[in-house]
């Protein structure tokens, strides 16, 4: 972690991150940590990583997609900051060991977003983190981001390539569409927000506990966009 600081020093400075609401973080474990997925990912994240372990010492545990772990050097990199692949049985390993764990209900989808996708959701009917949280009695603490995806404008999506001539050679290849990023290039610097919600008991249904956690999230989103 002291490295993982070291080297995200120079981004938390040109981003300054604003936090509210980590007052809002139960002390009860396991805590699985649910939010939106913003474009590419990587620009956010880490700080939300880093805040957490500074102001409350809490070391969030990633459940990430199975293809990150497909890579080389990267998914070596993943390992090493306590990223797991988002089995059920990890995040079942994970909760039962108490830990504090972070998904993204979104998943690839979110990360590659297209045109006009700015902080949508995009967790069709996915219950996997309720069931998760229902099973072992984790407390769910919804959070939201924003800022990346008003840093950057996208030249090209998955759209764009799928209509292309590269699109035959995308599906020869058995490349997941929804998980291609799309091409982007920086618009302006932005001030990066995030916000910790009310955390929510895992009780009733996957159906409804799911739907309880996306619109706090969403109110999380908007709450953002007002108070930047």
């Amino acid at each position: 972690m002291k490295r993982a600081l070291a080297l995200l020093a120079p981004w938390r400075a040109f981003t300054r991150p604003v936090f509210r609401g980590l007052e809002r973080i139960p002390d009860t474990r396991p805590l699985l940590f649910v939010g939106n997925h913003t474009l590419w990912g990587v620009l956010d994240t880490p700080l939300l990583f880093a805040e957490l372990w500074e102001q409350k010492g809490i070391f969030l545990r990633a459940l990430g997609d199975h293809a990150h772990f497909e890579v080389p050097i990267w998914g070596a990199m993943l390992r090493r900051f306590g990223v797991v692949d988002g089995t059920r049985e990890n995040c079942a390993r994970l909760m039962k060991a108490g830990e504090s764990i972070l998904v993204f209900p979104g998943g690839a989808r979110e990360v590659a977003k297209r045109r006009g996708e700015k902080y949508q959701l995009f967790w069709k009917e996915r219950t996997g983190f309720a069931r998760m949280a229902l099973a072992h009695g984790a407390t769910i603490v919804p959070f939201a981001a924003v800022g990346a995806e008003d840093a950057l404008d996208i030249v090209a999506d998955a759209d764009d390539l799928m209509a292309s001539p590269l699109g035959r050679l995308v599906k020869r290849l058995r490349v997941r569409p929804e998980a291609i990023p799309p091409i982007v290039r920086p618009r302006r610097r932005e001030r990066f927000y995030f916000e910790i919600g009310d955390p929510i008991a895992a009780e009733g249904t996957p159906e409804t506990l799911r739907d309880l956690t996306k619109a706090a999230v969403e109110a999380g989103i908007a709450r953002l966009l007002a108070y930047r």
